[in-house]
Formats: structure tokens, C-alpha cells, sequence
């Protein structure tokens, strides 16, 4: 069971009957030593009472031991009292796990406004502590799952100058995805001995490149989180240039294909939009049109329906708020082009392109002839699925 995890970190996780009885919904990862702590945290103005939380570990302290996850309430948006409770769970499980309270970093999920259930809390830790060592990866992604259809974990190891070290990344989230660093949570841990500078700006630009590529509807959560702990248990170091650059693109890679499970899971999802934008004056520009277009909700549910509508994307591109030139726009989808020089082109292949579209993963390549500005952003289709789920949110 705990294969999955990096060398120094146990995981457990119980049942506290936040929301339904039963199921696992509050979890926890304990290292044996402390670990270098990097975050990123929601741009949201309304910061959950675990983000704040979170900020004051990452700026007093820079390292961590344990990381606690629960779902069923956010704790966002509830006061005083929500930030009391924050820190009362952390002396619970910290008194139960023989750690201090400021070494473990809270996320929560789940109704924004709600009140913890600290009697349910209480009642709960003691399990708690005792299931360390029973989870994996999936088990402490468990526990904090809401509405995703299936946990999101991935496993890495690569090999530096001084040896094998591993990485385990696990994220949940499928609605109110729209990370600006949703409601979106991600934890990597890692057993290689990094610098703590030199590990949040792997992280910060390991998110930019990931996390802050991709949209489900829009929404940037109250909570949205991505964690990583680094408790150098392998006795590998990443100091050099070349391990430091190894592990940042393995770090990379596993944000990435969280991230695109992120998409995939989207609510009431059914496919993943690939958009890429090349030819923009600036890069910040080729994400704007690509951002655009990822969130227009006439892209989306025609994408979903399957319906080869082309001119809701250069609709959508037009609209950006970038300066560009109508005619030097060319437009393909799924690989084939449909718009150039100001019209459209091959009519003829619409019927191909609608089989295409039947698959999961939709390319949308978006080329504006204006300079070297490059982008890329996934996003998901929008169902009626998504709608009848969000309607129902509180029921």
C-alpha cells in the first residue's frame, strides 16, 4: 500500500461523516522528518481560513511535517470561527501525531460558508492518527475527493547524479476550476533534498506552465492549493544545475498530467479542448485569445454537441481584447484547416471533421500571424450533466 509514496511519508485517512457516513473524507500525510515546504495559493479574494492558514506556515516557517485534507466543508468565507477551527483541528491531529500545530499545513474542500463540524472533528482524529501507514496515493486522494469521478494521482521516479529519488503528486478537483495561482487542491511530495528557494521556484513555474493552463467553467476557488513537500529522506540532493533541471521537469510532468486530469474529469465533461495559439505579438497575448476562447460557453457546448461550428472560436478570438488582423487569422480543427485569409476553407471536409469530433481530445490550433507569441490552455466541454450537477450542489 505504501509503495506509491516517497521514502519518510506515511499517509492515513477516516471516516468523519462530514457529509455522508462511512466514506473517508478527512486525510493526512506525515513525514518522519521536516520537509522544505513550497505553495501556491488562490488569487481569490476571498481566501479560505487553511489558505491563510497555509500562507502563514509558507512565509514563518518554510517547512512542514504533515499535510491535512479533508472534504465536505471549505471552511471558506466563515470568520474568526472558521480560522479558530482551522488551527483547533491542527492542534487535534498535531497532539494525536506528535507533531507542533504549525507543521501541518490544512486544505479543506467542499460548500463555501459552512462552519467545520468540530464535534464530528474530535470524534475523528483518533482513527485518524491510528490509519497512518494504511493509505497510499490514492487513499489520501480519496479523502478529499467531492464531486471527481475518480482520485488523481501520479507516481514518479527519476534518477539524479546522486541517485534515485521519487515523486507522488495527488490533486482533486472537477468544478470551479479556473486556477490562478476549482475548487482545486494538489499535494507533491518528493523524497530529494532541495533548497527551499530553489524548490518554490520549481513549483511557481511548474504551475504556471501546468495548473494555470487549463479551465473546467471559469471559476477560480476559495481554496485552490498546490503544495509540495521536499523531506530529503533518499539522502539524494538536487543542489547541482543538471538534478535541479531533472527535477523540475519531472516535477512538471506530474502537474501536468494532474492537471489534465483536472480537464478530464471536468463535471458533466465529456471531452478535452487542446487550444493552442502561436503567432501572437507577446505570449501574454496567445494565452489571452487562448483563455478566450477556453472559456466561451458557445465553444464549449458546441464542442460537446459535436457540432463543427468554427465560427464561435474566431468569434471568441476576435473578442480577446488582443489587437489583431482579421485576415491573417487561420483557424484548424482537429487538424484540419477551416478558416484563412479572412473566409473559410475546405467546406468539403466537413463531414470528416464532424467524426472527428466525436473524439475525446479536441485540437484547436489558432495561428494570428502578428508575431513569436506562443500559448496553450486546456479546457473541458460544457454538458448538461454540468448543469443538473451544480444545480443540485446543496441538495
Amino acid at each position: 500500500m505504501k509503495s506509491d509514496l516517497p521514502q519518510g511519508f506515511r499517509a492515513g485517512a477516516a471516516a468523519a461523516g462530514f457529509k455522508k457516513p462511512g466514506r473517508n473524507d478527512i486525510g493526512l500525510i506525515v513525514s518522519d522528518r521536516p520537509a522544505v515546504m513550497a505553495a501556491l495559493f488562490t488569487t481569490n479574494a476571498f481566501k479560505a481560513a487553511p489558505v491563510q492558514v497555509g500562507q502563514e506556515i509558507l512565509a514563518r516557517y518554510g517547512t512542514a511535517r504533515a499535510v491535512l485534507a479533508n472534504s465536505g466543508q471549505a471552511n471558506a468565507c466563515t470568520g474568526r470561527e472558521g480560522l479558530e477551527n482551522c488551527r483547533e483541528t491542527q492542534r487535534l491531529v498535531a497532539e494525536a501525531v506528535g507533531v507542533q500545530p504549525h507543521e501541518i499545513v490544512p486544505l479543506s474542500t467542499g460548500v463555501i460558508g459552512a462552519q467545520l463540524k468540530m464535534d464530528l472533528w474530535r470524534a475523528a482524529v483518533p482513527a485518524l492518527a491510528e490509519s497512518l501507514g494504511t493509505q497510499d496515493a490514492e487513499g489520501f486522494t480519496r479523502a478529499f475527493m467531492t464531486t471527481d469521478a475518480f482520485p488523481k494521482f501520479v507516481t514518479r521516479q527519476v534518477r539524479l547524479s546522486g541517485g534515485e529519488v521519487k515523486l507522488a503528486g495527488m490533486a482533486k478537483g472537477a468544478g470551479m476550476i479556473c486556477p490562478n495561482m476549482a475548487t482545486m487542491l494538489s499535494v507533491v511530495l518528493t523524497d530529494a533534498a532541495v533548497e527551499r528557494e530553489a524548490w518554490q521556484d520549481m513549483f511557481a513555474r511548474a504551475v504556471a506552465k501546468t495548473f494555470n493552463r487549463v479551465t473546467v467553467d471559469g471559476d477560480t476557488s476559495t481554496n485552490d492549493t498546490v503544495l509540495g513537500l521536499a523531506n530529503g529522506a533518499s539522502g539524494v540532493s538536487a543542489a547541482a544545475e543538471q538534478d535541479a533541471r531533472q527535477l523540475e521537469d519531472a516535477l512538471t510532468d506530474v502537474l501536468g498530467r494532474l492537471a489534465h486530469m483536472l480537464v478530464k474529469d471536468g463535471e458533466g465533461a465529456t471531452k478535452v479542448m487542446h487550444i493552442s495559439v502561436c503567432g501572437a505579438a507577446s505570449d501574454a497575448d496567445a494565452e489571452q485569445v487562448a483563455r478566450t476562447v477556453a472559456h466561451s460557453q458557445l465553444v464549449k457546448t458546441a464542442i460537446y454537441g459535436q457540432d463543427a461550428n468554427w465560427g464561435r472560436i474566431v468569434a471568441a478570438v476576435g473578442r480577446s481584447g488582443v489587437a489583431i488582423d482579421p485576415d491573417a487569422v487561420r483557424l484548424t480543427l482537429c487538424g484540419i484547416e477551416r478558416f484563412r485569409d479572412g473566409q473559410p476553407v475546405n467546406d468539403h471536409l466537413e463531414d470528416q471533421l464532424a467524426e472527428l469530433l466525436k473524439g475525446k481530445d479536441i485540437e484547436v490550433g489558432i495561428e494570428l500571424g502578428d508575431g513569436p507569441g506562443v500559448a496553450a490552455v486546456h479546457a473541458s466541454d460544457l454538458s448538461h450533466d454540468y448543469v443538473s450537477l451544480n444545480a443540485d450542489y446543496r441538495s
